[in-house]
């Protein structure tokens, strides 16, 4: 009989999670001469892993432009004296298992609203993960409040719930954790702390939409769950967000908040205008493209989990590739990016640039992820500014520069590649093309040197 020769990359891309832990440290002799050693790296003019498409984002539904056109030819085309917003209320709360959900007009406005209700006001201090999009941060400078960075664990990408309580100070309000990338933090732990603090817990789910933590969807874990429907996110409409809650009063508040401070629901009813607020109102074009994307929501994300599951265990089988750590408690993620962390040392130094470099060369488009947004300049911007200075004196800004030391988030950071959430709906061919992609540059790192 003769013998099959297999090189080290087709070897990770076929065998078990338990036969490759024992042939890890083989030598790639081991499989017989190694062809794929000798594989030119596409970015070196080679021939690429992975030759065909990738899933296009958004994806247009074409059975709901007749609604569309319908609502549009009405002239109902805001929620005053429209039905369709308050009609993807209902169902976007009921999919999420929530009480009551509030439409707004973005991600942004919906952390803004639930801040405000929680009572955040000028000269409070918010903790919040420091690995997210800016907009978390901007929220919180809204309210002229001064967000406090919890430090990041480089296992799971998201808040350390071990490095909270020492940064409680007597002007703490709120903890904002952050799902990013759809995978849930530990709220377990965060709600302990904030319960012992007596302080406020705003989900910052904008990227965690079905997410689950212990078998519970984010969103419905705290207080309030903020999440974000811009072109981008699994339920998209261009912009668009939601508040959801289990308490009808907070949620009253909310609508009330996000429509010029009207009261609603059980709110005390009175003339004229008593609450502040502002105009965050969706529209309701936004609400009836949100009911038609919501339809492919769970298919979706039925699929982005079983192709994460499959990637998470043959890439950790690659030296110097580490996939995200579930947190504590974690029982479902939906992975708006893929993230795994690159360990330069295990390339022979290759830069992170140049892996990824590398990597979008072979035919798959990754990227670097967040970076260290907590040394970026909005934060000197808004100490400098007349009424930061009012409102904290010297002694504390100059703490909050000289605790703004972030090891954890430096190392994601410096570490973290992402595979937008479109790969993932991709075949299982398609996957093995990310593999031996990756594993392909690691057979070949010196040529990169």
């Amino acid at each position: 009989m003769k013998t099959r020769k297999f090189t080290r990359r087709q070897v990770i891309a076929t065998a078990s999670a338990g036969a490759i832990g024992t042939m890890i440290n083989w030598p790639f002799d081991s499989f017989g001469k190694s062809s794929s050693a000798k594989e030119k790296l596409a970015i070196l003019g080679g021939e690429k892993v992975h030759k065909g498409t990738w899933p296009e984002w958004p994806v247009w539904d074409k059975t709901a432009e007749q609604g569309i056109v319908d609502m549009l030819r009405t002239g109902r085309w805001w929620r005053g004296n429209g039905e369709h917003v308050e009609e993807f209320e209902k169902k976007y709360a009921e999919m999420m298992g929530a009480r009551q959900c509030v439409a707004v007009a973005s991600g942004t406005t919906a952390l803004i609203t639930a801040l405000a209700v929680m009572g955040v006001d000028a000269g409070d201090e918010v903790l919040v993960s420091p690995y997210t999009f800016i907009a978390t941060y901007n929220a919180i400078f809204f309210h002229k409040a001064l967000p406090v960075f919890i430090d990041t664990d480089p296992e799971t990408f998201l808040m350390n719930p071990a490095k909270i309580e020492a940064r409680i100070t007597d002007r703490t309000a709120a903890i904002l954790p952050v799902h990013i990338y759809g995978l849930p933090c530990d709220m377990d732990s965060i709600n302990k702390i904030a319960k012992a603090h007596n302080l406020k817990v705003v989900e910052d789910a904008c990227q965690a939409w079905l997410a689950e933590y212990r078998g519970k969807k984010t969103g419905t874990l705290a207080d309030l769950g903020c999440f974000s429907f811009q072109n981008s996110k699994h339920i998209p409409a261009g912009e668009g967000g939601a508040i959801l809650g289990m308490n009808g009063d907070l949620l009253d508040r909310c609508h009330s908040y996000h429509n010029c401070g009207r009261a609603f629901g059980n709110m005390k009813p009175v003339t004229g205008y008593p609450y502040r607020g502002g105009n965050f109102r969706m529209q309701q074009s936004q609400a009836l493209i949100l009911m038609s994307q919501m339809k492919r929501a769970e298919k979706d994300n039925d699929i982005r989990l079983s192709n994460a599951l499959y990637l998470d265990k043959k890439l950790k089988e690659i030296p110097g590739i580490i996939p995200s750590k579930p947190a504590n408690g974690a029982t479902r993620g939906v992975y708006h990016l893929f993230p795994f962390r690159y360990q330069k040392e295990k390339f022979n130094n290759i830069p992170k640039e140049k892996f990824i470099e590398a990597l979008n060369a072979e035919g798959i488009p990754a990227s670097s992820g967040y970076g260290k947004q907590n040394k970026d300049l909005l934060f000197e911007e808004a100490f400098n500014s007349r009424g930061y200075k009012r409102l904290f004196s010297e002694a504390r800004l100059k703490q909050w520069r000289e605790e703004n030391h972030l090891p954890g988030n430096d190392q994601v950071s410096d570490e973290a590649v992402g595979l937008y959430q479109s790969i993932l709906l991709g075949s299982k061919s398609d996957m093995d093309d990310i593999v031996n992609s990756i594993t392909k540059i690691y057979e070949n790192r010196d040529a990169l040197v």
